[in-house]
């Protein structure tokens, strides 16, 4: 018993290894891709299949699709993908095919050389609102008493709601709208010694879906004993400037008048002792008041000469 079973194993492998491909109507042919599904996650669309395997040979695939406008409107025509025609792997990105929120058909074929298989249709057309919505990755950090969020960058479908709050009782929670992942954010400005929390979920407007919220992850800034030691020395730092630069301009101003008009002192002889009306010049007709003012008579004289 046991040796019909291993006889007839054998004899299948001989035969799969020398007539990989099939006869219809007395024309090789190669058997269909089977197991076609979809997997599509955060709107990343992959079409995967079984591969058809014949030993010693590269197969190669065909992917075609078929949307709504394309059953109706265009005389149910099918579209090479872009990406997968031909492809070697048993799987296809088809995101960019994928364009609009309606059903699409989609088929795959095998290639051997001039050998060529049937097509094999996904069972069930695709929807792309049918994809599953996971939170985004985000990164939270702190940038002195700032609150930043980086998130994962999903893509131009994706927006992201950030809700935020300081974790005490009865807080309120802000929510944050950001359209864009993978640039750091700015949430708010954090209290010393309180805790922040953060929690993030996408929305897709061409599907109008939105993912459950990510984990909360709170952060948490130390008391206030930096600032205050910076307040300190800026506060001395501050009078010490106060101080200085009246100091230092006062201290200039003597430094330039001593340069530019230096003090000198004279000598006795040019000193002036008696009293200054006696330097007055007189004209003829004053001659009487420069008597009162305590001329002499031989001063009086030359007045007059």
């Amino acid at each position: 018993m046991v040796l019909e079973e291993i006889e007839t194993s054998l004899i299948m492998w001989f035969s799969y290894a020398l007539i990989p491909c099939l006869l219809v109507d007395g024309v090789a042919v190669l058997p269909a891709p089977q197991n076609l599904s979809v997997q599509s996650t955060n709107m990343k669309h992959v079409l995967t299949w079984s591969p058809v395997i014949v030993p010693g040979e590269i197969i190669h695939y065909s992917v075609e699709y078929q949307g709504e406008y394309e059953s109706l409107y265009m005389s149910h025509i099918w579209i090479p993908s872009s990406w997968c025609s031909p492809t070697q792997g048993p799987e296809c990105d088809i995101t960019d095919d994928i364009t609009a929120t309606v059903p699409y058909s989609l088929r795959v074929r095998a290639t051997l050389g001039s050998l060529t298989s049937a097509w094999s249709t996904l069972k069930h057309p695709f929807n792309r609102n049918s994809t599953i919505l996971t939170p985004p990755g985000m990164e939270i950090t702190k940038d002195g008493f700032h609150l930043v969020i980086k998130l994962e960058d999903l893509g131009p479908q994706f927006e992201f709601f950030v809700a935020y709050w300081k974790r005490e009782p009865g807080a309120k929670e802000h929510v944050k709208m950001v359209r864009h992942g993978g640039i750091p954010v700015h949430l708010e400005t954090m209290e010393p010694g309180a805790a922040h929390c953060v929690k993030v979920r996408t929305f897709v407007k061409a599907i109008g879906r939105h993912s459950a919220f990510s984990q909360t992850e709170c952060v948490k800034v130390q008391g206030e004993t930096l600032p205050l030691a910076l307040a300190l020395f800026s506060f001395v730092g501050f009078m010490l400037i106060l101080v200085a630069v009246p100091l230092s301009i006062w201290k200039m101003g003597r430094l330039l008048r001593h340069s530019c008009c230096p003090v000198v002192m004279l000598p006795d002889t040019l000193k002036i002792t008696n009293s200054p009306q006696k330097l007055i010049s007189c004209r003829r007709e004053e001659v009487e008041a420069c008597v009162a003012a305590g001329l002499s008579s031989e001063e009086l004289l030359r007045a007059w000469i």
